[in-house]
């Protein structure tokens, strides 16, 4: 794993593979490079015109690259609903989901189109959602891959079973760590429920360190500061985020990946640095929270899982 870099990606020809969040940052720089090695890729996202620009730069430096834009707006059960009928009455099955997209720390609380906190309800609920909506095509695809991108932050989450929209008290920081925290639940439940019921399925997980993005910089309502701060973010001490998504294509493509795998930076605090498994905080080992987060997750989206 020393050193691994995009020319280690194997090919991935005749893969059909959807990357949310894929017009910028992270989802974009994995976009980029699973098209190279001949993945077809559907950059699933909100904005048409951004990811159809993001199409149009990868086709601008990967010719033959197959790409196109899936109108799926994580911050809505409808549109994933949609977008996930759509790719069911296609029929073509898939080999990777990279649920990758993700809201960080608005200053004040907001609410999806189903009033779940923006957070919890973009980043854990809406991947949820379009997981287990898109479960009868995974379950057809060639050595299917889950890779959900978590973060460093999930160390600090707690899930809060008795306040999960922030609807008591929203602080951007734990609201945010709880949503990633539920990405880690979600990707080992995941692994173990695939196996109970022959899913066939291997669901790992990726962080990018301090990678810079434009997570921070647009995020919706973020202060003045904080847009300093993102823009300004030393070398130092964060990576590209061409860097920053070698550990999600590590977790998507790479033969010593494994299942309940986390990869992210082996560098200082895990900020930078080559890929390598990741520190996973023992609260993400929680099974017992794991089974109450999935089934408060039914719950609330209605995307009730097969047990078989």
């Amino acid at each position: 794993m020393s050193n691994w870099s995009i020319t280690d990606i194997p090919s991935q020809q005749g893969k059909l593979a959807i990357v949310t969040g894929a017009n910028s940052g992270i989802g974009y720089e994995t976009a980029l490079e699973l098209a190279r090695v001949g993945a077809e890729v559907i950059l699933a996202g909100r904005s048409e015109a951004k990811n159809l620009e993001a199409a149009k730069r990868i086709k601008r430096e990967i010719p033959a690259a197959k790409v196109r834009f899936g109108k799926c707006d994580l911050a809505s059960l409808a549109s994933i609903e949609e977008f996930a009928d759509g790719m069911i009455a296609a029929g073509r099955s898939i080999d990777l989901l990279i649920n990758n997209a993700g809201v960080m720390m608005p200053p004040t609380r907001k609410t999806t189109a189903d009033g779940f906190e923006l957070q919890f309800g973009t980043n854990h609920l809406g991947h949820f959602a379009l997981t287990g909506r898109l479960l009868p095509l995974l379950r057809r695809g060639q050595g299917t891959r889950v890779v959900n991108v978590s973060s460093l932050a999930h160390r600090t989450g707690t899930i809060r079973f008795d306040d999960l929209q922030a609807e008591q008290k929203y602080a951007p920081w734990p609201a945010y760590a709880q949503s990633k925290l539920a990405n880690l639940l979600f990707t080992f439940e995941l692994q173990r429920r695939s196996d109970a019921n022959g899913w066939g399925l291997m669901s790992d997980a990726a962080h990018p360190g301090g990678s810079r993005t434009e997570l921070i910089v647009n995020g919706p309502g973020v202060e003045t500061w904080i847009k300093r701060l993102g823009a300004r973010f030393s070398a130092a001490i964060s990576q590209s985020a061409a860097d920053g998504a070698l550990p999600t294509l590590f977790a998507a493509t790479s033969p010593n990946a494994k299942p309940f795998g986390y990869y992210g930076p082996n560098g200082l605090f895990e900020i930078k640095g080559a890929v390598a498994p990741a520190q996973v905080a023992a609260k993400a080992k929680d099974e017992a929270v794991a089974r109450k987060l999935w089934t408060a997750s039914e719950e609330l989206t209605g995307v009730v899982w097969p047990t078989t």
